[in-house]
């Protein structure tokens, strides 16, 4: 039988635990903002779900970039 792939939404959390150890590198006040960043991402689950890309922090990061896009075209406009 052929593997099984993980839901994104489980890939998320795996992936946001890879990068537990630059987050307790950085300064206090920053983990808060590194959390706030990382937690954008599941707003756009479904979306990254049916990308289906192979590496996993791909569509974790286009969400993080799309939505400070979407905010600061929300402050130009």
């Amino acid at each position: 039988m052929g593997r099984t792939i993980s839901s994104f939404r489980i890939s998320s959390r795996e992936e946001e635990n890879e990068w537990k150890q630059f987050r307790s590198l950085i300064n206090k006040s920053d983990r808060k903002i590194f959390d706030r960043m990382f937690s954008m991402a599941y707003l756009y689950t479904s979306a990254s779900s049916y990308a289906v890309k192979s590496v996993r922090i791909q569509p974790i990061f286009m969400s993080i970039i799309f939505h400070h896009y979407k905010l600061l075209t929300d402050y130009t406009e």
